[in-house]
């Protein structure tokens, strides 16, 4: 009987923001927006010191990190389907974590350093290397990239958002000046995306231009962002218009958001999409984040949705996916000794969220992981610091039930 199991690992900062899952209602998906997509701390991608386990007088080492090279590759089981990717750090594209996503993913997208506080601190300065170093690994190993995010209403520098004399443009009465700072906003927004998709249109042809601008709990069911308070919806076609127009007729743009499943955000986020797309606006896809968990929402709910998207002619992506083992308002925390029927649960909902998904392959290109494996995720520190086990790999980088779900169900008990 092994008596206790003691963990010592090391803290990295993941994916900074996101939600938790999406069956809850507006009021409680903008307490997550405001939570999840930023500065949360998670494991490092290495073990710091050997982890051991007692059991009466003898010790056993336990497992270490390592790629398990006769498994199969995730990405080639869905090779007939869609790609599989997963978000990543630029420390990730060497190393173990690196021989791990060789392994099982095909596509990649940036955590945070592609997010608009990284890339464009400052109006007159980009820092390009984090970015290049995920471009470069992907092209390297023959992967698709895509890019998150060019518009987001956090992790945006407030320069954005002060006028000419260095003020917050929110905080002006004058209408005269308010549409001052309304073109100035619009003028800095178009430069932002020019120069982005100008540099990586050749490798990267997916791309998030809008994240997260659907709140139904506020006015018209708009974000009240400061985008959207200074220059209104027009920010979204400004971006979208600018895209395109940089970045030409090949590459797909998509307006990215959480909890599409719940039928009063996925409405007002059809209504937009209808209305933009009605003026002309070059909207190619839907990016569904998909962030669940053992409980819900439905995977009819999921798909449904989908389907009123592919139904405008749009593409769908699954951008974000991972799956809580904790339902979305539960504080509780099993600690390092997750039951086994709890990650059989998250096996047996896997495989049922992944049939849906090659069942209707038609209206899905892409599915990507939040993440590859659980030593690296925002769940650890969202909605409490506790510990979470939402991907498919655990924390020594090896297969768990949730990856037999997916590939092959007739290893499950």
């Amino acid at each position: 009987m092994v008596c206790s199991i003691f963990f010592i690992i090391g803290c990295q900062s993941t994916e900074t923001l996101v939600r938790n899952t999406e069956n809850q209602n507006s009021e409680e998906e903008n307490e997550l927006n405001h939570s999840s997509e930023s500065n949360s701390n998670n494991t490092n991608d290495q073990v710091t010191e050997d982890a051991v386990e007692y059991e009466h007088d003898s010790i056993e080492e336990t497992p270490v990190p390592s790629v398990e090279e006769d498994i199969p590759s995730l990405a080639a089981a869905y090779a007939e389907y869609f790609p599989i990717g997963a978000a990543v750090e630029p420390f990730q594209t060497t190393g173990l974590k690196s021989e791990l996503l060789k392994k099982h993913v095909n596509y990649l997208v940036a955590e945070n350093v592609m997010k608009p506080d990284a890339i464009h601190p400052s109006e007159d300065k980009y820092n390009w290397e984090n970015t290049d170093k995920i471009v470069e690994f992907a092209k390297i190993n023959g992967m698709e990239l895509r890019f998150h995010t060019l518009v987001w209403h956090t992790q945006v520098g407030n320069w954005f958002f002060t006028d000419a004399e260095g003020k917050p443009m929110v905080d002006e009465t004058d209408p005269v000046k308010q549409e001052e700072n309304k073109k100035l906003l619009l003028d800095r927004l178009d430069s932002h995306v020019r120069t982005i998709v100008s540099r990586y249109k050749d490798d990267i042809k997916s791309w998030d231009v809008v994240n997260e601008v659907i709140e139904p709990g506020d006015p018209e069911g708009m974000r009240a962002s400061e985008w959207y308070k200074i220059a209104g919806p027009d920010f979204i076609e400004t971006a979208f218009r600018a895209a395109r127009e940089a970045g030409g007729p090949n590459i797909k743009l998509y307006i990215n958001d959480y909890g599409t499943d719940n039928p009063a955000k996925r409405d007002h986020l059809y209504k937009l999409v209808k209305e933009l797309m009605d003026k002309g606006v070059p909207i190619d896809g839907v990016g569904h984040q998909t962030h669940i968990d053992l409980y819900g929402p439905t995977v009819t709910s999921v798909i449904e949705s989908m389907q009123m998207f592919s139904d405008l002619g749009l593409d769908n992506l699954v951008t974000e996916l991972d799956m809580s083992i904790y339902a979305w308002d539960d504080h509780s925390d099993y600690g390092e000794e997750i039951p086994e029927e709890i990650l059989q649960k998250q096996a047996e909902r896997y495989h049922e969220l992944f049939e849906a998904f090659k069942e209707n392959k038609e209206i899905l290109s892409g599915v990507v992981f939040w993440g590859i494996a659980d030593d690296h995720t925002w769940l650890d520190s969202f909605p409490i610091e506790r510990t979470n086990a939402p991907l498919l790999f655990d924390k020594q980088l090896h297969a768990k039930p949730a990856f037999w779900g997916v590939v092959d169900p007739s290893k499950l008990p």
